[in-house]
Protein backbone atom coordinates (compact mmCIF):
# COMPACT_ATOMS: atom_id res chain seq x y z
CA UNK A 1 0.00 0.00 0.00
CA UNK A 2 1.20 3.78 -1.28
CA UNK A 3 1.52 6.09 1.97
CA UNK A 4 -0.48 9.20 1.75
CA UNK A 5 2.67 10.93 2.59
CA UNK A 6 5.68 9.73 3.28
CA UNK A 7 8.47 11.89 5.06
CA UNK A 8 11.62 10.66 4.63
CA UNK A 9 15.22 12.03 6.46
CA UNK A 10 13.58 15.34 7.11
CA UNK A 11 15.04 18.16 8.93
CA UNK A 12 13.10 21.22 9.43
CA UNK A 13 13.65 24.72 11.66
CA UNK A 14 14.04 28.37 11.64
CA UNK A 15 17.06 30.39 10.52
CA UNK A 16 18.67 27.23 10.01
CA UNK A 17 18.48 26.57 13.21
CA UNK A 18 16.92 22.72 13.60
CA UNK A 19 13.85 21.86 15.81
CA UNK A 20 13.30 18.38 14.20
CA UNK A 21 16.19 16.27 12.84
CA UNK A 22 15.82 13.11 10.73
CA UNK A 23 12.31 12.18 10.91
CA UNK A 24 11.17 9.81 8.71
CA UNK A 25 6.97 8.56 8.48
CA UNK A 26 5.05 7.28 6.70
CA UNK A 27 1.22 8.15 6.63
CA UNK A 28 -1.72 5.71 5.23
CA UNK A 29 -5.08 6.10 4.37
CA UNK A 30 -7.41 5.91 7.48
CA UNK A 31 -4.78 6.35 10.00
CA UNK A 32 -5.45 8.24 13.37
CA UNK A 33 -1.83 9.57 14.93
CA UNK A 34 -1.42 11.13 17.66
CA UNK A 35 1.21 13.85 18.10
CA UNK A 36 2.36 14.45 21.74
CA UNK A 37 5.39 15.91 23.09
CA UNK A 38 6.58 18.94 25.32
CA UNK A 39 6.45 22.46 24.35
CA UNK A 40 9.12 23.05 21.80
CA UNK A 41 9.71 19.79 20.67
CA UNK A 42 8.56 20.71 16.97
CA UNK A 43 5.24 18.98 16.80
CA UNK A 44 4.13 22.50 14.91
CA UNK A 45 6.93 22.40 12.88
CA UNK A 46 5.97 18.97 12.22
CA UNK A 47 2.43 20.13 10.69
CA UNK A 48 3.76 23.17 9.60
CA UNK A 49 5.89 21.00 7.11
CA UNK A 50 3.79 18.82 6.08
CA UNK A 51 1.49 21.80 5.37
CA UNK A 52 4.19 23.19 3.00
CA UNK A 53 4.10 26.32 5.21
CA UNK A 54 7.79 25.99 6.04
CA UNK A 55 10.73 24.17 3.60
CA UNK A 56 12.89 20.76 5.17
CA UNK A 57 16.91 21.98 5.55
CA UNK A 58 17.12 17.93 4.71
CA UNK A 59 15.37 15.49 3.00
CA UNK A 60 11.97 15.27 1.90
CA UNK A 61 8.23 15.15 1.95
CA UNK A 62 6.34 13.15 -0.71
CA UNK A 63 2.76 13.07 -1.17
CA UNK A 64 0.87 10.79 -2.81
CA UNK A 65 -0.24 11.52 -6.78
CA UNK A 66 -3.77 12.03 -6.10
CA UNK A 67 -3.50 15.05 -3.54
CA UNK A 68 -2.98 17.47 -6.05
CA UNK A 69 0.43 19.30 -5.36
CA UNK A 70 -1.02 22.77 -6.08
CA UNK A 71 -4.32 22.36 -3.92
CA UNK A 72 -3.58 19.35 -1.74
CA UNK A 73 -6.66 18.66 0.26
CA UNK A 74 -5.92 18.60 3.59
CA UNK A 75 -7.69 20.24 6.20
CA UNK A 76 -6.71 22.10 8.82
CA UNK A 77 -7.60 23.23 12.74
CA UNK A 78 -4.49 26.09 14.01
CA UNK A 79 -4.30 26.75 17.22
CA UNK A 80 -6.66 29.27 18.27
CA UNK A 81 -4.67 31.14 20.57
CA UNK A 82 -2.80 31.98 16.82
CA UNK A 83 -6.36 33.81 15.33
CA UNK A 84 -6.56 37.31 14.97
CA UNK A 85 -9.81 38.00 16.40
CA UNK A 86 -9.66 41.72 14.90
CA UNK A 87 -9.93 40.20 11.64
CA UNK A 88 -13.44 41.57 9.93
CA UNK A 89 -15.16 38.28 9.14
CA UNK A 90 -18.28 36.39 10.34
CA UNK A 91 -18.46 32.64 11.53
CA UNK A 92 -20.33 32.11 8.23
CA UNK A 93 -17.54 33.35 5.95
CA UNK A 94 -15.03 32.21 8.22
CA UNK A 95 -16.64 28.27 7.41
CA UNK A 96 -17.25 28.78 4.05
CA UNK A 97 -13.71 29.87 3.40
CA UNK A 98 -12.76 26.27 3.60
CA UNK A 99 -13.74 25.62 0.14
CA UNK A 100 -11.59 27.72 -1.22
CA UNK A 101 -9.02 25.04 -1.97
CA UNK A 102 -11.83 22.95 -3.11
CA UNK A 103 -11.70 21.66 -6.91
CA UNK A 104 -15.19 21.35 -7.14
CA UNK A 105 -17.49 24.64 -7.33
CA UNK A 106 -20.62 24.81 -6.06
CA UNK A 107 -23.86 26.80 -5.96
CA UNK A 108 -24.18 29.58 -3.45
CA UNK A 109 -27.80 27.43 -2.16
CA UNK A 110 -25.53 24.65 -1.69
CA UNK A 111 -22.91 26.20 -0.34
CA UNK A 112 -24.58 27.42 2.09
CA UNK A 113 -26.70 24.83 2.89
CA UNK A 114 -23.78 22.74 3.63
CA UNK A 115 -22.48 25.70 5.75
CA UNK A 116 -25.29 25.52 7.77
CA UNK A 117 -25.62 21.79 8.04
CA UNK A 118 -22.16 21.77 9.66
CA UNK A 119 -22.82 24.61 12.47
CA UNK A 120 -25.80 22.94 12.96
CA UNK A 121 -24.39 19.85 13.86
CA UNK A 122 -21.85 21.73 16.26
CA UNK A 123 -24.18 23.04 18.17
CA UNK A 124 -23.11 26.63 16.89
CA UNK A 125 -26.01 27.79 14.27
CA UNK A 126 -27.06 30.62 16.37
CA UNK A 127 -23.66 32.77 15.66
CA UNK A 128 -23.64 32.48 12.24
CA UNK A 129 -23.60 35.64 11.77
CA UNK A 130 -21.11 36.96 14.55
CA UNK A 131 -17.91 38.40 14.21
CA UNK A 132 -15.03 35.93 15.23
CA UNK A 133 -14.33 38.84 17.55
CA UNK A 134 -17.21 38.07 19.39
CA UNK A 135 -16.96 34.25 19.93
CA UNK A 136 -15.28 32.15 23.12
CA UNK A 137 -12.57 30.22 22.66
CA UNK A 138 -14.64 26.84 22.43
CA UNK A 139 -16.82 28.46 20.01
CA UNK A 140 -13.81 29.28 17.97
CA UNK A 141 -13.13 26.08 17.68
CA UNK A 142 -15.76 24.42 16.34
CA UNK A 143 -16.02 27.45 13.78
CA UNK A 144 -12.75 26.48 12.71
CA UNK A 145 -13.49 22.63 13.05
CA UNK A 146 -15.93 23.07 10.72
CA UNK A 147 -13.70 25.06 8.48
CA UNK A 148 -11.58 22.33 8.11
CA UNK A 149 -14.03 19.32 6.85
CA UNK A 150 -16.26 21.26 4.91
CA UNK A 151 -14.26 20.25 2.14
CA UNK A 152 -14.26 16.98 2.78
CA UNK A 153 -10.64 16.72 2.17
CA UNK A 154 -8.49 13.79 2.72
CA UNK A 155 -6.15 14.00 5.22
CA UNK A 156 -7.50 16.66 8.86
CA UNK A 157 -4.82 18.20 10.74
CA UNK A 158 -5.29 19.13 14.14
CA UNK A 159 -3.00 21.23 16.43
CA UNK A 160 -4.00 21.13 19.72
CA UNK A 161 -8.30 20.95 19.18
CA UNK A 162 -8.69 20.73 22.85
CA UNK A 163 -7.44 24.03 24.17
CA UNK A 164 -10.46 25.63 25.28
CA UNK A 165 -13.19 23.51 24.55
CA UNK A 166 -15.37 23.05 27.21
CA UNK A 167 -16.33 19.12 28.75
CA UNK A 168 -19.09 17.99 26.97
CA UNK A 169 -17.62 19.51 23.61
CA UNK A 170 -14.63 17.49 24.26
CA UNK A 171 -16.52 14.54 24.38
CA UNK A 172 -18.58 15.08 20.82
CA UNK A 173 -15.28 16.22 19.36
CA UNK A 174 -13.32 12.91 19.52
CA UNK A 175 -16.30 11.20 18.92
CA UNK A 176 -16.64 13.36 15.63
CA UNK A 177 -12.95 12.44 14.97
CA UNK A 178 -13.60 8.85 15.30
CA UNK A 179 -16.61 9.05 13.08
CA UNK A 180 -14.95 11.18 10.44
CA UNK A 181 -11.66 8.83 10.44
CA UNK A 182 -13.86 6.37 8.97
CA UNK A 183 -13.33 8.60 5.61
CA UNK A 184 -10.25 10.52 6.23
CA UNK A 185 -6.68 10.54 7.96
CA UNK A 186 -6.27 12.36 11.09
CA UNK A 187 -2.90 13.73 12.36
CA UNK A 188 -4.01 15.13 16.48
CA UNK A 189 -1.37 17.22 17.99
CA UNK A 190 -2.43 17.06 21.96
CA UNK A 191 -0.85 17.13 25.28
CA UNK A 192 -3.19 15.53 26.74
CA UNK A 193 -2.18 11.86 26.14
CA UNK A 194 -4.68 9.90 28.32
CA UNK A 195 -7.71 11.34 26.54
CA UNK A 196 -6.79 10.46 23.24
CA UNK A 197 -5.27 6.99 23.71
CA UNK A 198 -8.73 5.89 23.62
CA UNK A 199 -9.37 7.71 19.62
CA UNK A 200 -6.06 7.68 18.05
CA UNK A 201 -4.89 4.40 16.39
CA UNK A 202 -0.74 5.14 16.95
CA UNK A 203 1.67 7.78 18.62
CA UNK A 204 4.20 10.12 17.50
CA UNK A 205 6.30 11.15 20.28
CA UNK A 206 8.05 14.55 19.47
CA UNK A 207 10.87 15.78 21.11
CA UNK A 208 13.37 17.22 18.60
CA UNK A 209 13.26 13.63 16.69
CA UNK A 210 10.07 11.60 15.97
CA UNK A 211 9.66 8.34 17.51
CA UNK A 212 6.46 6.54 15.97
CA UNK A 213 4.61 3.84 18.01
CA UNK A 214 2.33 1.64 15.93
CA UNK A 215 -0.32 1.60 18.98
CA UNK A 216 -2.37 3.42 20.98
CA UNK A 217 -1.32 2.03 24.11
CA UNK A 218 1.87 3.65 25.77
CA UNK A 219 4.04 3.40 29.26
CA UNK A 220 5.74 5.95 31.41
CA UNK A 221 9.04 3.51 30.21
CA UNK A 222 8.15 3.68 26.59
CA UNK A 223 8.20 7.94 27.00
CA UNK A 224 11.16 7.71 29.17
CA UNK A 225 12.55 5.78 26.36
CA UNK A 226 11.26 8.20 23.44
CA UNK A 227 13.08 11.25 25.41
CA UNK A 228 8.95 12.62 25.61
CA UNK A 229 8.95 13.99 29.11
CA UNK A 230 5.07 13.66 29.45
CA UNK A 231 3.81 11.71 32.99
CA UNK A 232 1.45 9.82 33.25
CA UNK A 233 -0.34 8.18 36.10
CA UNK A 234 -3.46 5.73 35.93
CA UNK A 235 -6.33 6.17 37.99
CA UNK A 236 -8.41 3.00 37.40
CA UNK A 237 -7.91 2.21 33.65
CA UNK A 238 -7.47 6.37 32.88
CA UNK A 239 -3.88 7.11 32.02
CA UNK A 240 -3.30 10.98 32.64
CA UNK A 241 -1.05 13.46 31.89
CA UNK A 242 0.39 15.05 35.24
CA UNK A 243 3.13 18.27 35.11
CA UNK A 244 4.90 18.86 38.57
CA UNK A 245 3.05 18.42 41.40
CA UNK A 246 -0.43 16.27 41.09
CA UNK A 247 -3.24 15.99 44.08
CA UNK A 248 -5.04 12.86 44.74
Amino acid sequence: MQPLIHIENMTVGYDRKPVLSNVNLQIFDNDFIGVIGPNGGGKTSLLKAILGLIQPFEGKITFRSDINFQKKPIGYLPQVKNIDRRFPITVFDVVKSGLMMSLTKESKEKTKQRVNDLLAETGIIEISNKAIGELSGGQMQRVFLCRAIISNPKILILDEPDTFVDNRFEGELYEKLRKLNENMTIILVSHDVGTIAGYVKTIACVNGRLHYHSDNKITQEQLDEYNCPIQLISHGKVPHRVLKNHIL
